[in-house]
């Protein structure tokens, strides 16, 4: 049942021109040089430190290593870093 409700998902996205990253519940990070990162569709934070910040995604997480970390801003589903980011890495669940 999940793999077809993820098929419809995909079909919905190619078909209608819909965005992929809020059909399908993907993150999606913006990142202004290397001191601020916006997170857009996470499922929480799963650790937080001054020099790592690991976030729960739909299917993994994502890391950011760096070093003077500052959430400026987190709401359900945005976080707003800012620091020195040095790594982004996708680990899959």
């Amino acid at each position: 049942m999940k793999k077809w409700h993820l098929r419809l998902r995909n079909l919905m996205v190619d078909y209608l021109s819909l965005p992929s990253d809020v059909l399908l519940e993907l993150p999606r990070l913006t990142m202004i040089g290397n001191f601020h990162l916006y997170i857009e569709n996470h499922k929480g934070l799963e650790t937080y430190s001054e020099t790592e910040l690991k976030v729960k995604t739909t299917n993994g997480y994502v890391q950011i290593l760096g070093s003077s970390f500052v959430l400026k801003q987190m709401l359900p589903e945005e976080i707003l870093l800012e620091g020195e980011i040095e790594e982004v890495k996708y680990l899959p669940s």
